[in-house]
């Protein structure tokens, strides 16, 4: 997460598979096209200017709408102990405190949030192993350190701004949201896509994350295979693909080994 102002981070990597698939994540109502938040929102662009204070409340509002409207698995649970155990000792990223919990969901999806919350959902702990969950969770902390999607968490509230007239007053900062316009920003917010070369600082944040904490060096490389390999296998209809497509998943997993490669070629 960035400096001062640690964006809600690259939440959630983007659904590639169809509506009717059996996620349960709840996200808000319906889906935004990316086109009509951008051009709705230029208009409340002029009359609401949103500071890095308003773009941190909008990402713990956010953070904590998911909470609720999703059910956290406790440390009792398998899949909490797990995550509890894997993330001893990390206490923060960049400064930033963070907290992890996990979501009894069945989407393969993990993300992370300005306030220092971490996100990771059942399915994906389920398909990962240490190594591979623990890079991943790098990659969506390394968007947020990088501040990719704070353009996409502010265009979100404007696009929401315009359509229910949230904070549009002359000068005004974030007002208040109520819980349907959370989650119409969340729903556009996790729809956000990244650039490629985006999406590599954010793996090479992932390696060093898993590294630095002593996980292989491979499970960037790793995770990106399998999430390839699933793309085209018999569950490819009910998992989300967790990576944006620039560029494609398969490129970056080979880059990532290589990377991989060389630190271990180094430690000799």
């Amino acid at each position: 997460m960035k400096k001062i102002l640690f964006l809600c981070a690259a939440v959630v990597l983007s659904a590639a598979f169809p509506a009717e698939s059996s996620a349960q994540l709840k996200l808000g109502g319906r889906k935004l096209d990316a086109g009509k938040l951008l051009n709705a929102g230029k208009d409340v662009a002029k009359a609401v200017t949103l500071s890095d204070a308003d773009i941190a409340r909008l990402s713990r509002e956010s953070v904590e709408w998911m909470d609720a409207n999703n059910p956290v698995a406790d440390d009792s649970t398998s899949y909490g102990a797990r995550l509890k155990r894997l993330t001893e000792g990390i206490t923060d990223a960049e400064g930033l405190p963070l907290n992890f919990k996990v979501y009894l969901v069945t989407d393969v999806n993990a993300f992370a949030c300005g306030d220092g919350s971490i996100r990771v959902f059942a399915a994906l702990m389920d398909l990962m192993d240490d190594d591979e969950l623990m890079s991943i969770i790098g990659h969506e902390i390394g968007h947020v350190v990088h501040a990719d999607t704070k353009h996409a968490m502010k265009n979100a509230y404007l696009a929401s701004a315009a359509r229910n007239a949230a904070g549009a007053a002359e000068g005004s900062t974030l007002a208040k949201l109520s819980d349907s316009q959370l989650g119409e920003v969340v729903t556009a917010f996790t729809d956000a896509q990244f650039s490629q070369k985006q999406e590599y600082a954010a793996d090479e944040y992932g390696f060093q994350f898993a590294v630095k904490n002593g996980f292989s060096p491979y499970g960037m490389a790793n995770s990106l295979n399998k999430l390839v390999e699933l793309s085209k296998g018999a569950k490819a209809s009910t998992v989300q693909k967790m990576f944006s497509s620039h560029p494609d998943s398969e490129k970056r997993a080979a880059r990532m080994k290589e990377q991989a490669d060389a630190y271990m070629a180094a430690q000799k």
